[in-house]
């Protein structure tokens, strides 16, 4: 199978899923800390809140699109330059990244519909409530979500710390098997 212009390139399919999410939820991180600390609260406070949600579906539809992608084509072999140690914690860093995307993903939509609300989709469509109202569970949920929340943060920047490191302190080319064309990668 060929995946590119440069061996051991990922599929043109992983990379777009890979950066669809990648802004997705680096936008989603900086609306949620900008809706949350807004003063006043008002009518730009909730489209924030609108738009969150919105991006939070979409991340949990492009995450389910990335596990069946990853299943369908696969990944190229790690590069075997690398650390056995570095290979371990690279695949520590993308598993949590995985579940905790679709986790929080999913306690959000949960808590949401625990609250008694529909959950918008850009304006598209909404999910109605498909939960009994329980406005406590619903609390602790965004209270675990927020908590998630930090964590993908870390892990996010985790993983930028090593494909910095890979870019300017190896200099090995690793980070080219994800970058799209435009940015010195294949596909």
């Amino acid at each position: 199978m060929t995946y590119g212009t440069l061996p051991g390139d990922y599929p043109a399919s992983s990379k777009w899923l890979h950066w669809l999410v990648a802004i997705c939820v680096l936008t989603t991180a900086v609306v949620a800390v900008t809706m949350v600390n807004l003063v006043p609260e008002g009518p730009t406070q909730d489209k924030l809140f609108v738009f969150h949600k919105s991006l939070g579906v979409l991340i949990l539809i492009l995450m389910v699109l990335r596990l069946i992608n990853r299943l369908v084509v696969g990944a190229p072999a790690p590069d075997p330059t690398i650390e056995p140690w570095q290979r371990k914690a690279s695949s520590a860093v993308h598993g949590s990244l995985y579940v905790l995307l679709f986790a929080m993903a999913i306690v959000g939509l949960i808590g949401h519909s625990l609250f008694g609300a529909a959950t918008p989709f850009f304006g598209l469509f909404e999910i109605p409530p498909f939960t009994p109202k329980n406005e406590g569970l619903s609390d602790a949920l965004f209270v675990l979500h927020t908590w998630v929340g930090f964590l993908v943060i870390a892990l996010v920047v985790l993983h930028i710390s090593g494909a910095l490191y890979h870019a300017f302190v190896r200099r090995d080319g690793v980070i080219y098997r994800m970058l799209p064309r435009a940015f010195g990668g294949g596909v």
